[in-house]
């Protein structure tokens, strides 16, 4: 896609080995495997066992795809989850959505949900979110979003935000890609809005 310095295309295009690459083996992102949205708080206990291959299997549908991988070269450097905010059960419940959201209808595709960010450490700081989050908009475009809306956590209204927290992508990238602040549900947590078209 265009925009970066990094190949990145749909999930579904590329073999899932490259997928669990970006994902890793230990921390947050293998333990999630960008379920967390997807699974209402109830049942998360039970599909932690079969969370590898709910993606796997998400992936593997075309019409399902979650999420765009990017590349270095050849290296998977990056994961970025974008789909329509109604496959994302959690969204429902979460007050960050509910007291920030300018489009409050839950159930309308036309509204997509830019949630996780994967980076591994060893390709950090290189702007591979940055240009996850510019692709997340053409991709989300392409397939008749309308608008997409993202969770941004704002590090400088922490004192010091941890990488796990991270995994929502901050402010300033959210801003970089040409979204705009909605709202400010709290202090640190900030819902991002860009609309795209007329």
């Amino acid at each position: 896609m265009a925009g970066s310095e990094f190949r990145i295309v749909p999930a579904h295009t590329v073999p899932f080995a490259d997928v669990e690459a970006v994902f890793g083996t230990r921390g947050d992102p293998a333990t999630c495997w960008c379920q967390w949205f997807k699974i209402p708080g109830s049942d998360w206990r039970e599909s932690v066992p079969e969370l590898r291959a709910r993606l796997a299997d998400q992936v593997a549908d075309a019409s399902t795809d979650p999420g765009l991988i990017a590349y270095d070269g050849d290296a998977p450097v990056g994961w970025v989850a974008i789909e329509p905010r109604s496959r994302l059960p959690r969204l429902r419940t979460s007050r960050i959505v509910a007291d920030g959201s300018a489009q409050p209808d839950l159930d309308d595709d036309g509204v997509w949900a830019l949630t996780c960010f994967v980076v591994p450490r060893a390709h950090r700081r290189r702007g591979v979110a940055g240009g996850l989050a510019r692709a997340a908009v053409e991709h989300a475009a392409a397939h008749g979003a309308r608008v997409v809306e993202g969770y941004a956590i704002d590090p400088s209204a922490k004192s010091k935000a941890s990488a796990a927290e991270l995994y929502v992508g901050t402010v300033s990238m959210f801003v970089g890609a040409g979204f705009d602040v909605v709202a400010r549900p709290t202090a640190t947590r900030v819902v991002m809005q860009r609309r795209l078209g007329g």
